[in-house]
């Protein structure tokens, strides 16, 4: 029989690479964790990010499909815990769902999946996708699955989803010295508690790492970065970068959802995700949100500042 597995899906995805490489290290540092082979799972073992796994200690990279596992699969690789980070697309509880049910029939002790801003992960929210979140955690919750024990990470919005056009206006003005528009998609100063998706990447390792996962199951934990950030205060970082006043600045801005829907089959779903960011600008998603248990195990580090810092280095 395969060893003890712990298996991470979307291990190269936003999450899941730091989820990946923080439980390689506790694999060699924790005593309970040493029987357990890392099962990371991705489109492509040829990727970039894959690539770096193969320096990681214990471990082992697998090209698949997540959606098309099965119970049979699971079993095979002794699955026992799961990192899962799934898409937001219109597909996503009939995936994710099956995905579970699958973990179930194969004995699955415990998942750690990522779920979206708690504020949005209600029955009613307006935007299609938080609601397909709240319908998997509600899923998970019922008594057919009491033999599977779960956490759902609830994130507030990320740097990766915020930052770059403060990243993208500044490049431009270095280049030719004329500003654009700059669109933000935070208000101008309702207080939200943006964060490094690598925060919570290392927040899933320690829920995985733990021997006892009991004070854990089913529970719903939100993760906030270590301050508030404002629109105002991103315009702030630019113009401290470029030396001079953001000429044009429009807060609010979900322009980008129409770029998503002209591609998509299911246009006026994606149009809906103008809503998500509503709770947001409405002051429900600032730090005081975060669950006590963040803290605990693994406090948020990275900053606006230092994000936006390291986005520029990687563009130069």
């Amino acid at each position: 029989m395969a060893p003890r597995t712990i298996l991470i899906v979307g291990a190269t995805g936003n999450t899941g690479r730091k989820t990946t490489e923080t439980l390689s290290q506790n694999t060699k540092t924790m005593s309970h964790l040493k029987e357990y082979r890392l099962l990371a799972l991705t489109r492509s073992t040829g990727s970039a990010v894959a690539q770096t796994f193969s320096r990681l200690s214990n471990v082992t990279l697998e090209e698949k499909n997540w959606p098309e596992i099965d119970a049979a699969w699971l079993r095979e690789r002794n699955v026992v815990k799961v990192f899962i980070a799934s898409h937001n697309e219109p597909a996503h509880f009939a995936e994710e769902s099956a995905f579970h049910v699958a973990a179930l029939k194969a004995g699955v002790r415990y998942v750690v999946r990522i779920s979206t801003t708690a504020a949005n992960v209600t029955p009613d929210c307006l935007a299609y996708y938080p609601r397909q979140h709240w319908a998997i955690e509600q899923l998970l919750g019922s008594p057919q699955f009491t033999k599977m024990q779960w956490s759902s990470l609830q994130p507030n919005v990320f740097f990766a989803f915020t930052l770059p056009p403060a990243v993208e206006f500044v490049k431009n003005y270095r280049k030719g010295g004329k500003q654009g528009t700059l669109g933000l998609m935070l208000d101008e100063k309702a207080p939200v508690g943006v964060v490094d998706a690598d925060d919570v990447g290392r927040f899933a390792a320690a829920l995985l790492s733990a021997e006892d996962h009991s004070i854990h199951n089913k529970k719903k934990y939100v993760l906030n970065g270590p301050e508030d950030l404002t629109g105002r205060a991103i315009v702030d970082l630019v113009e401290k970068e470029i030396g001079t006043k953001v000429q044009n600045v429009k807060f609010r801005d979900v322009d980008f959802v129409d770029q998503m829907a002209a591609s998509s089959p299911q246009a006026h779903l994606v149009q809906s995700i103008r809503e998500a960011p509503v709770t947001a600008w409405d002051g429900k998603c600032s730090i005081a949100t975060t669950s006590k248990e963040v803290y605990d195990l693994a406090s948020p580090q990275t900053t606006a500042g230092e994000w936006f810092q390291n986005a520029l280095k990687d563009q130069a």
